[in-house]
């Protein structure tokens, strides 16, 4: 074999399977850790009943709803440093965190409070059931802490994969998952000397965690290798660099928040359903979430490795970053999807063994099998347009296709035709559809290569 056969190779070419890879394995594991953390506190509070289970549900999706634009912007600091970094500017990269955190942070931490005092009426708002609301609130108290937390965490998680670290964010996700396991269990149930709080354990658990993580990387961001060359110290923010990456990060914060928003009013349609519904609903959202993590990490590794190819003027590179990103996504999606299929039962028991929610089980993961292929293409593929600048063509498509195409299928097929939880669902599977093929098309039109930021 020539040496130019060699350079050509599939598997080894700029953007080939093993780039994607290296940079993908430690985000998924990163991301299912993560996302464990959610999955194993839903585990533990289900042991508590249905309503307990379907009020962590929903007090996380409406939290989690009001800080995502503050996550979604973070992540805007991905691209800049990225796309230094591709360009050989590594001593710029680290600035990118101080410019955005300036804003991100003390914004978070203002609707944290804000959020704290208006909680019972808010939820009261909303209707859900005397005793889903009462348990919602004591889990969101603490709760709140640790997204503010959050958002720090999402701020230097977008550094390190900017520059092509993924296993740093992924050892701390790890550790601060194992911290949340042990605190959950201790502080839930009462075990090894913990007061019984029951669901606000689980709050105050994912609080310290969150936080934890954040300080992790943090200090990790501040060893001296790393500080020196990519000059990650604390710095006094430049408004037109501020500007510049919230420009670039509120898209993809208003993306975040629109999607999000819409999917906390499809749930808030749901729990009207009754707690059973809404315990059925939780329970298929922490199992969908393990393979939407999965697909979220090829999607960070596509916006690192586009973003970088941009920088470094080799659109070619970029492309085939993309796709290749893309055929691993479908077949994850395809493997969870067996899953889905063929072991329903055993899986919603993970969660719950309230007959009535194990009911409602079985037809949700049948709709999950190709819910979770699609969304994961279009997760992919908006990854790759955040990596090269194009985020609020995006934020409008979602934001549209969200709110009127989602919300209004969810109610029609679930409420006005009968349908219930199975035909609401059934919204959302149009819904990712619609988004994936709209997401698709906007990478293959190719307006990404003519994009600056």
């Amino acid at each position: 074999m020539t040496a130019s056969t060699a350079a050509v190779s599939p598997a080894l070419e700029r953007g080939g399977l093993r780039e994607v890879s290296a940079l993908a394995w430690p985000v998924i594991l990163s991301q299912i850790s993560s996302t464990l953390m959610g999955v194993v506190d839903s585990a533990m509070v289900g042991r508590l009943g249905a309503t307990e289970l379907a009020a962590v549900g929903f007090a996380n999706v409406w939290s989690w709803t009001l800080f995502s634009l503050f996550f979604g912007a973070a992540t805007g600091v991905q691209t800049f440093v990225a796309q230094h970094h591709g360009a050989g500017d590594e001593r710029r990269c680290g600035a990118w965190v101080w410019h955005a955190g300036v804003v991100l942070v003390p914004a978070a931490g203002l609707v944290a409070t804000a959020i704290a005092l208006l909680a019972p009426s808010l939820l009261a708002l909303l209707g859900p059931s005397a005793g889903l609301q009462d348990a919602a609130l004591e889990f969101l108290r603490p709760r709140l802490l640790g997204l503010v937390g959050t958002t720090v965490a999402f701020l230097w998680t977008s550094f390190f994969r900017g520059i092509g670290d993924t296993r740093t964010p992924m050892v701390g996700a790890v550790l601060a998952n194992v911290l949340n396991a042990a605190l959950a269990y201790g502080l839930i149930f009462g075990a090894a000397g913990f007061p019984r709080l029951g669901v606000m354990g689980s709050g105050v658990a994912m609080a310290v965690a969150e936080w934890s993580l954040a300080g992790f990387l943090a200090v990790a961001a501040m060893r001296r290798a790393t500080r020196v060359r990519f000059e990650t110290a604390p710095a006094a923010p430049r408004l037109v660099d501020t500007r510049r990456v919230l420009r670039t990060g509120l898209p993809i914060g208003g993306q975040w928040v629109l999607d999000m928003s819409a999917f906390a009013v499809f749930t808030t349609l749901v729990a009207r359903m009754g707690d059973a519904s809404m315990a059925a609903s939780q329970a298929f959202i922490a199992l969908l979430s393990l393979s939407f993590m999965q697909a979220s990490g090829l999607s960070i590794a596509a916006a690192t490795l586009v973003g970088r190819y941009v920088g470094a003027s080799d659109p070619a590179a970029a492309e085939r970053s993309f796709r290749t990103a893309l055929g691993l996504a479908a077949a994850l999606g395809a493997t969870v999807g067996a899953l889905f299929l063929t072991v329903p039962d055993p899986l919603f028991r993970l969660f719950t063994r309230d007959d009535a929610v194990l009911q409602l089980g079985g037809p949700l993961l049948a709709l999950g099998a190709g819910f979770q292929f699609l969304d994961a293409l279009g997760i992919v593929a908006s990854g790759a347009l955040r990596g090269a600048g194009d985020t609020r063509w995006p934020f409008l498509a979602q934001a549209g296709l969200a709110w009127l195409l989602f919300l209004p299928a969810a109610y029609v097929l679930g409420v006005a035709l009968g349908g219930g939880l199975r035909g609401a669902w059934t919204g959302g599977l149009l819904y990712v559809a619609a988004l994936a093929v709209a997401f698709l098309w906007r990478f293959r039109m190719g307006n990404w290569r003519q994009i600056r930021i």
